[in-house]
């Protein structure tokens, strides 16, 4: 938050700040300050950046701990190799398309909502303004307060103070379906590169320990790193993304091991 304290010896109300920054002017028989809104909020990123830390961590996850139950069965690199880029093209895939379907439906339903709100403000004016200013009113403002709020509001853009006030829906957390199938799929390639790119860089007596080690580390990075941007403490992020990812590989190691003697 910005705070600039400007003198002057009168208040200019015709001056308007720019749309895109929010403006709060008090104004003394001599000073006016000006509050700029220059805070970043993590808010906006949360569509994208689920997409991105649930494909990366799916990819990483799933293709390594496949190639540790291929490991344990004891299968040739080139079946490694060929089980893995199938696991990461299938996975990219299934995540693009699982990510839009459903960012679909719920694109679907906000967009479903606002065609409602605006036939009832079409057939009830009035009443859409008593549930405005009931919003208000249950958010701390009195019954005057809220009303004028509510008619100013509607006098200047009535639709989006129901979208954005009753119906929770705000541009920058909008669901955007393309957008989240992308990142999907292109995170997923990303993670499940990784550990392929381990089994082709190290011997056959160290491609299990360089397999485990690349992963972990990697999974806890990526953990820290969603943690970081999510606005949560990075150790905890890395602690969970690693414990159940090593977890995994655990299991079908032992999976693979267990089939790959019996059969």
């Amino acid at each position: 938050m910005v705070l600039a304290v400007v003198a002057t010896h009168r208040y200019m109300s015709s001056t308007r700040a720019p749309a895109h920054r929010l403006s709060r002017l008090c104004t003394t028989s001599t000073l006016e300050f000006v509050v700029i809104h220059t805070e970043i909020h993590r808010s906006g990123r949360s569509g994208w950046l689920r997409a991105a830390v649930l494909g990366a961590d799916d990819g990483l996850v799933s293709t390594a701990a496949l190639l540790m139950g291929l490991v344990g069965a004891g299968v040739t690199k080139s079946a490694l190799l060929t089980a893995g880029v199938a696991a990461l093209s299938a996975g990219a895939l299934s995540m693009a398309i699982g990510e839009y379907v459903s960012v679909s439906a719920q694109s679907d339903a906000e967009k479903a909502d606002v065609r409602k709100e605006t036939l009832e403000l079409a057939n009830d004016p009035a009443r859409e303004l008593k549930e405005l200013a009931a919003i208000y009113v249950e958010r701390g403002l009195s019954d005057e307060l809220a009303l004028e709020v509510a008619n100013a509001l509607h006098d200047h853009d009535a639709l989006g103070a129901h979208i954005r006030d009753e119906l929770g829906q705000i541009e920058r957390t909008r669901a955007r379906p393309l957008q989240a199938a992308g990142v999907s799929a292109v995170s997923f390639a990303v993670g499940a590169t990784l550990p392929l790119i381990a089994i082709v860089v190290t011997s056959v007596s160290l491609r299990t320990t360089i397999l485990v080690a690349t992963t972990v580390v990697l999974m806890c990075l990526l953990g820290a790193v969603g943690a970081n941007l999510g606005g949560a403490p990075a150790a905890r992020g890395a602690l969970r993304v690693g414990i159940g990812g090593a977890l995994a590989l655990a299991i079908t190691y032992g999976v693979g091991l267990a089939l790959g003697s019996s059969v």
